[in-house]
């Protein structure tokens, strides 16, 4: 059976906040809408669901975030998730410039959470708290001979 990726889902506070962020960080929006009703309800297993929902997508249209501000049921706050905390995880992206793309994120009061780390000189990394506390991942490769690390 073949499989994809279709998207990564992600209930954030502020939905436009978040967009702005990811949008600035080089990704479009393909999508917006309200859902709500019995086929939502199913499709997410909570009675009651309405959303404010986006769909973003990298640039070269393999990556999708899907980004969802409840309006009903509230949404739940949690503590921001920590690096080893069991479950999902965090968002990561490879970009060019690691240091345009922590301007961006500084713009929108973003911030690593210590700093940026060197991988066997193949990799910059670091870790970033986005809106509505994600954490995401920049990657910016320096060994054009490294190995791809999204795979």
């Amino acid at each position: 059976m073949p499989i994809r990726l279709e998207n990564v889902a992600i209930a954030v506070r502020d939905l436009d906040a978040t967009i702005a962020f990811f949008t600035d960080l080089g990704l479009e929006v393909i999508g917006r809408d309200t859902v709500q009703g019995e086929w939502s309800d199913t499709a997410v297993g909570l009675d009651g669901n309405h959303a404010k929902i986006a769909m973003l997508q990298t640039p070269d249209g393999d990556g999708r975030l899907e980004l969802f501000e409840y309006i009903h049921p509230e949404a739940v706050e949690t503590a921001p998730t920590r690096p080893n905390v069991i479950g999902m995880h965090r968002v990561a992206f490879s970009v060019d410039d690691i240091d345009d793309a922590l301007a961006i994120a500084a713009r929108h009061g973003c911030h690593p959470l210590r700093g940026v780390a060197t991988y066997e000189n193949i990799y910059r990394l670091t870790y970033v708290r986005g809106p509505s506390d994600i954490l995401v991942m920049f990657a910016q490769k320096l060994s054009p001979n490294g190995p791809d690390q999204t795979k």
